[in-house]
């Protein structure tokens, strides 16, 4: 464990019912994209990986001399109710109304490219034999906010390690189910469909970077990116991609949808970097959802001592 087990926070440390719902109650009143895309006031370069109503939060003044909090474990309800899932909407209550009905059993994923084991996999198969671990990580989104989130899952390095990357292989693919008939948000154009992400190889064999099954000690729901979704814990929170049922290894670097729809805002490291800000939105601090105060936004999302050597040399403010 990274940051502590939920068995070790204080039950005062805890969110109140009631301060969480006031939290909502803002974000409601703020929001606003659902009416710019209705009206066609709002284009794909000005939507965002994050919430609307966290626009209008980022822009305003930050709070000075705000003092880091504990890191609580965030609800289950509001991590199940508030999420980005564009194909499901984008409101940020759409994906917890409109996925339930995304079939997730039967599920298979295509592995192939430069791997010596390629092949169609059934998501048994490929995660026979791996044993879940339970990792409790930060989440920061792009727009400034964040959660702390109980994953289930297992490295993304042991499936990996089961296909046998190719020495010429650098980055590895992810693509997630394209079908406009389950996944409403694709039939409209807010993003290039299907959704696509990408890491290099040694991101993806680090040992903190989980292929997750399941959250807070349940199945993952289908809001959330089930059967199987990728975490990066020290990346903004749009590259962890939902619903897989591609990984592709390759020796190019890979397209992105974000950076595809605005590559000036979203780039292909996505690196939590409060010294790089976003166009629109200061990366320097954030709002942990559920309290009023900002904290100060960690580098690399607080696991700089795991992962910052893997950037060592880089221009990070080039290569954001």
């Amino acid at each position: 464990m990274l940051i502590r087990r939920p068995d070790d926070i204080p039950s005062a440390e805890i969110t109140p019912e009631g301060v969480y719902h006031d939290r909502r109650r803002f974000l409601g009143a703020a929001g606003t994209l659902g009416l710019g895309l209705a009206t066609g006031l709002v284009t794909p370069g000005l939507l965002s990986a994050c919430a609307p109503g966290d626009v209008r939060e980022a822009n305003g003044e930050v709070e000075r001399g705000a003092q880091p909090l504990p890191d609580d474990r965030t609800p289950y309800e509001t991590a199940t109710t508030y999420n980005n899932y564009y194909e499901f909407g984008t409101d940020k209550e759409d994906p917890s109304a409109n996925a339930g009905a995304l079939r997730t059993r039967p599920w298979s994923v295509v592995v192939e490219g430069l791997v010596k084991r390629p092949a169609t996999y059934a998501l048994d198969d490929l995660l026979k034999g791996l044993t879940p671990i339970e990792r409790v990580y930060r989440m920061r989104c792009v727009e400034a906010w964040s959660m702390v989130i109980p994953w289930l899952g297992v490295p993304l390095r042991d499936v990996l390690a089961r296909v046998e990357p190719l020495p010429s292989a650098r980055f590895v693919e992810f693509t997630t189910l394209y079908d406009p008939k389950q996944m409403p948000g694709q039939r409209g154009g807010v993003l290039p469909w299907p959704y696509k992400e990408g890491l290099r190889l040694d991101e993806a064999q680090h040992p903190l970077t989980l292929l997750a099954t399941g959250m807070y000690g349940k199945a993952l729901p289908n809001q959330n990116g089930a059967p199987l979704r990728l975490v990066v814990p020290w990346k903004y929170g749009f590259k962890g991609i939902k619903a897989i049922v591609k990984i592709r290894l390759t020796d190019k670097q890979p397209r992105t949808t974000w950076n595809d729809a605005a590559a000036n805002e979203y780039g292909f490291y996505a690196n939590v970097n409060p010294a790089v800000d976003h166009p629109r939105w200061s990366q320097a601090r954030e709002r942990r959802i559920g309290e009023f105060r900002r904290r100060p936004t960690l580098p690399f999302n607080g696991y700089g001592e795991q992962v910052a050597s893997l950037y060592s040399g880089m221009d990070l403010r080039r290569d954001f």
